[in-house]
């Protein structure tokens, strides 16, 4: 299939009032293999009825799966915690915060396309739409409203720039030393820096909001811990609070790590492209990490649509193209300093497809070296 009816049979998938229209339902198997596996009963009185119901209350009618989201985490982690604070056990501790860990990257993700499309749902569940993610959000391991000031209001803005409190820039992205203080700076810190932030910027409003929802919410787990069921309250909301602030910074660092010191600011070089890997399908493609910088507001099944489309501009703009390395192993694999790997997950665009393996890792190489701090430029 050529690239135009590769891009012309996405369009069609993604069009509800095409013929070959195809919402997503669930994130681990595709809509036809469901239609082709389950008993007919089945598809005629559950799947087709729930297709039907579900597209009339979310947002986009290609977003079922995001009600199926909400299904899933309303009769397993919602009922989970508030049996941990009835009854708790070690065993459920243990087991529940399992559960968290495998729901958490397929919440953020469905927390990223809330933030930046204005909700999930229809504005007949404006509400509701607006109301769940405080109730979800602290069992994901997110303090309240943080993520859309942080995201939204500043790193969007900042967008991996010397401003952005999350940027790479400033640190060697092969060295564990540097990677230790970038995790421990947010974990310790962005609690303080993100206020300070806006209200350096004049942004009077926003620190004064984000500051509010940050230590309201320490506020809210330090009571429950206190007063409450301190047990309970490590398993549900402390736990998942410390992974989901390690796993945050551990994707910024493999999403931003190869910067092109030519020209930081561009996103075509200060971000990455993934195919072929498990944020893509289970992540609604958050690795097409270069496109969303492009236009933040891009719909989520948009983004390979858009990939195609623009692939002769990213060869132009020499981005970077990885498959079958996601990005919490493109760290991991920088950290141990394995670029022979990474360059053999590079699938190279344009000029690129001349680069010998030891120019793809002197490349690589060279976009993960710190870039000198303002001050430290002014000193010298």
């Amino acid at each position: 299939m050529s690239t135009e009816d590769t891009i012309q049979k996405l369009h069609n998938l993604n069009d509800p009032s095409h013929v070959e229209f195809d919402p997503t339902i669930s994130q681990f198997w595709d809509t036809p293999l469901l239609r082709a596996k389950l008993p007919a009963p089945i598809q005629k009185y559950v799947l087709t009825p729930y297709i039907n119901w579900a597209k009339g209350i979310v947002r986009y009618q290609t977003d079922v799966v995001m009600v199926t989201h909400l299904i899933l985490y309303f009769t397993t982690i919602v009922p989970s915690a508030a049996f941990l604070y009835y009854r708790f056990s070690y065993l459920h501790g243990a087991l529940h915060w399992l559960m968290q860990g495998f729901y958490c990257g397929a919440f953020t993700l469905m927390k990223h396309q809330h933030i930046h499309m204005n909700g999930v749902l229809n504005s007949k569940l404006y509400l509701f739409d607006t109301l769940f993610p405080y109730l979800l959000d602290p069992m994901h391991g997110h303090t309240w409203n943080s993520y859309y000031y942080h995201h939204i209001k500043h790193h969007h803005v900042e967008g991996n720039g010397g401003d952005d409190l999350s940027t790479t820039m400033y640190y060697d992205r092969d060295s564990i030393p540097d990677f230790l203080t970038y995790v421990g700076r947010f974990i310790l810190f962005i609690w303080l820096e993100l206020p300070l932030y806006f209200w350096r910027k004049g942004q009077f409003k926003y620190a004064v909001k984000c500051a509010f929802w940050e230590v309201g919410s320490y506020v809210a787990i330090y009571m429950l811990y206190n007063y409450v069921n301190a047990r309970a309250t490590t398993f549900v909301f402390i736990l998942p609070l410390s992974v989901m602030r390690l796993g945050l910074m551990v994707g910024n660092w493999g999403q931003h790590a190869f910067v092109d010191p030519a020209d930081p600011d561009s996103d075509y070089l200060s971000s990455i492209t993934l195919i072929d890997v498990p944020s893509n399908r289970f992540s609604f493609n958050d690795g097409y990490h270069t496109s969303h910088h492009l236009n933040p507001r891009r719909h989520w099944r948009d983004h390979p649509v858009a990939f195609l489309k623009q692939k002769d501009l990213y060869a132009k703009e020499d981005a970077l193209v990885f498959r079958n390395v996601d990005y919490i192993f493109i760290t991991v694999n920088l950290l141990r300093k394995n670029y022979e790997f990474l360059a053999k997950c590079m699938i190279p665009i344009g000029d690129q497809v001349n680069w010998t393996m030891e120019e793809r890792m002197e490349v690589l190489r060279r976009r993960t070296r710190k870039f000198p701090k303002p001050s430290s430029k002014k000193s010298e």
